[in-house]
């Protein structure tokens, strides 16, 4: 196997690895609720995905103020 013969410097390294950079999450709306939601996951909201409902999802109650 082909070994390097001389050491590579670390601006040539470090011009290699600056194309290197992360790219931000794709969001989609859900058909359902119309919330952002990732792509091919179940709504966070709504409990739905592909039109068919996988989750179900728990509404919160309002909370009531106690000593009043």
């Amino acid at each position: 196997m082909a070994n390097p013969k001389r050491r590579h410097s670390t601006s040539r390294q470090n011009k290699r690895r600056a194309n290197w950079k992360l790219e931000p999450t794709n969001i989609s709306i859900c058909p359902q609720c119309k919330s952002p939601k990732l792509p091919h996951k179940v709504c966070p909201k709504c409990g739905f995905y592909n039109g068919i409902s996988i989750v179900k999802i728990k509404e919160k109650k309002p909370e009531e103020k106690k000593g009043q």
